[in-house]
């Protein structure tokens, strides 16, 4: 039998994780360790975990939408997001309206959305989706306040760390395996 994430996932949550059909990921902080890197001229980078983007792309074959939210302006998350073939949404002013909208146009509740953030500005559609996640190193007003906290730090495997218990959840181990040739 593969290795699974669920034994460290907390056992009340593995029904909830089964039902989510839209997970929702702040950029930085989560899908990157959270620094911002200027050059000279004022160009922003930074730096994404190819892991977490591997997992993106699994979920989404497997019938989970993921999407990226950012409330910054940031070019980095549109060419990601367009590397990994997934939505993104940059310089979003109200995250719950967004992630509201996105569970509407899917014709699911917010009971179906999991949303990985990872400060202050996350805290709104934390507070209402089905499945609150923040990585290790979230703000502690966050992280209080999350349904789980992965053992990974943001841009470091949390993305990928939901996205490995989601699959998990919904019975998908053997499949995404197969997919590898295991």
């Amino acid at each position: 039998m593969p290795w699974s994430p669920l034994p460290a996932f907390p056992t009340h949550l593995h029904a909830t994780a089964a039902r989510i059909r839209l997970a929702c990921f702040d950029v930085d902080g989560t899908l990157t360790d959270g620094r911002l890197y200027y050059d000279r001229d004022g160009n922003e980078s930074k730096a994404y975990y190819v892991q977490d983007g591997l997992g993106l792309k699994l979920l989404q074959r497997h019938g989970i939408h993921p999407v990226l939210i950012t409330a910054r302006n940031s070019q980095s998350a549109l060419k990601r997001g367009a590397d990994l073939g997934i939505d993104t949404q940059i310089a979003v002013g109200d995250k719950l309206s967004s992630v509201k909208a996105l569970a509407d146009q899917h014709g699911i509740g917010l009971d179906q959305v999991a949303f990985l953030g990872d400060d202050l500005p996350d805290l709104a559609p934390l507070c209402q989706v089905g499945l609150a996640v923040a990585p290790s190193d979230a703000h502690p007003w966050v992280a209080e306040r999350v349904h789980w906290q992965t053992g990974a730090a943001g841009g470091r495997g949390a993305a990928r760390e939901l996205c490995d218990v989601l699959l998990a959840a919904q019975g998908r181990i053997d499949a995404v395996l197969a997919e590898f040739g295991a």
